[in-house]
């Protein structure tokens, strides 16, 4: 058991009113799981504010609560410790309580709009066939070594994750990647770890419904490169105009990747087609099974990573050449008998939807047709709806524009939305069909032999959120069963 003065050592304290020599059991930030001897702390969030739920956490036994604003009415034998800011006290807080398990593993962070998902997933896979122990941390599952758990965040809490990473080094588990959203920065969720390195993949339109301007966004981002240390690495997209503006004050050892510029890590792309990329790195031909030119960023990284981390040229390059696709990333299969090639992404912002667009209209002969089915999900960032459709409508031969996770919000308002950035000239190819279940079948029963259809913006998802429920519901499982049944 910990003291709470232990744990209480960085975080932005204002005031202390009782004892700081008493044993804490746990922490949690969630009144619900409060028990006997536990620290509550209070966090001001975007539903609920945890300050109303002190008197709870009391009651349920809590010996010391952390928040921003002091109640008024202060129980005697109960500690309080005002913060300035709750989350970032939560940070500091959660790696003292773990006893800081980052500094005793080789943990790297990957930052930016798209790629963040397949980059640490074939880190970990990269790693693994390597024979390391290795975690994860990603929007797919959290894995320690062999076991795997759910997550709902690309980065969750910082209880949950010390608490991770703890179970992580407890097992041995030498090498952690782990995806690290805006959100997560900005909300303090990874303040106090420590990193060994970080990626930054790219930056284009997204989240700006949370951020107030691109610039916000981007800044935010860049505040994991500069809280690294000087025994750190940092890599960036050089390809990307904001990868030099990641670098900029930050203390870490600075390395670049790209196909285009000048770079530490450099990749031309040989071939690529539907049976993989032949690769030039750094002068050595490789080949992936994964498709299209932004898997060959997201290989490029990987490599880099792992050359960073001291892996073996050979090895390294052996490795590459392995890595399978992730799930909900490009994940295409081609039916048997009327050779429909059908593809899953989780393309949700326009500049992934136009990479994947783009990837399959340089690979196809124009001889097949392109089907997109597009959606955007709801309670997110508005003004990305009309560029998916101006982008859909652009490079496909028809699109079905449907419903994603419309959360809170009417579907078919939100499929106005996107409909209003697709230029006249091409309405006479759009369907808009509110249920995604029949917008997949429709897809279906419009291709032809050969065509081919993207299933864009849920990806790895197996669930479909409308008003607060999620049910179950899988783009690919639909997808090839309606496909199958179409065969026959």
């Amino acid at each position: 058991m910990n003291t709470l003065k232990d744990i209480l050592y960085k975080a932005p304290i204002e005031a202390v009113e009782g004892n700081t020599s008493q044993q804490i059991r746990n922490v949690h930030i969630d009144s619900r799981k409060v028990g006997l001897n536990d620290l509550f702390i209070a966090i001001k969030g975007t539903a609920s504010d945890g300050h109303n739920f002190i008197d709870k956490a009391i009651s349920q036994g809590a010996l010391a609560i952390v928040c921003e604003d002091l109640p008024k009415q202060r129980l005697k034998g109960v500690t309080f410790i005002q913060v300035t800011d709750s989350r970032l006290a939560a940070a500091h807080i959660a790696a003292n309580f773990y006893d800081n398990p980052s500094k005793d593993l080789k943990l790297v962070g990957i930052t930016g709009t798209n790629g963040k998902t397949t980059i640490s997933s074939l880190l970990y896979q990269h790693f693994k066939g390597l024979g390391e122990k290795v975690g994860l941390i990603s929007t797919v599952n959290i894995k320690v070594d062999e076991h795997i758990f759910p997550t709902q965040l690309t980065t969750p809490d910082s209880l949950t994750i010390n608490s991770f990473l703890r179970q992580m080094v407890d097992a041995d588990v030498k090498y952690a990647f782990m995806e690290v959203s805006s959100h997560g920065i900005d909300q303090h969720r990874t303040a106090g770890l420590e990193f060994e390195g970080a990626v930054f993949t790219n930056l284009s339109h997204d989240h700006l419904d949370y951020h107030n301007s691109f610039a916000e966004y981007r800044d935010v981002k860049k505040q994991l490169f500069d809280q690294l240390s000087n025994k750190s690495f940092a890599l960036v997209n050089e390809d990307d105009k904001n990868g030099d503006f990641m670098l900029q004050n930050t203390k870490a050892k600075k390395y670049t990747y790209s196909l285009k510029s000048h770079s530490n890590f450099k990749a031309k792309i040989l071939e690529n087609n539907f049976q993989g990329l032949l690769l030039q790195l750094n002068d050595t031909e490789v080949y992936s099974s994964l498709i299209g030119s932004f898997n060959a960023y997201n290989l490029l990284a990987v490599y880099a990573v792992a050359n960073l981390l001291s892996v073996d040229d050979f090895e390294n390059l052996k490795m590459i050449s392995r890595l399978k696709s992730v799930d909900g990333r490009f994940q295409y299969f081609i039916s048997k008998t009327n050779k429909i090639t059908g593809i899953v992404d989780y393309a949700h912002t326009p500049d992934a939807l136009k990479n994947v667009l783009e990837t399959v209209n340089a690979i196809r002969t124009k001889n097949e047709k392109l089907i997109s089915l597009v959606g955007c999900g709801g309670d997110r960032d508005k003004t990305k709806r009309p560029l998916m459709g101006e982008i859909a409508a652009d490079l496909s031969d028809q699109v079905i524009l449907t419903s994603d996770n419309p959360r809170t919000e009417d579907p078919e308002l939100i499929i106005k939305d996107i409909e209003a950035g697709i230029n006249p000239a091409h309405f006479s190819k759009v369907l808009s069909i509110t249920s995604r279940e029949q917008a997949i079948k429709t897809a279906c029963q419009l291709a032809g032999e050969g065509d081919i259809i993207l299933i864009a913006g849920k990806g790895h998802e197996t669930y479909q959120e409308v008003n607060g429920v999620r049910s179950d519901f899988d783009d690919l499982k639909i997808l090839t069963e309606t496909l199958k049944k179409l065969n026959k």
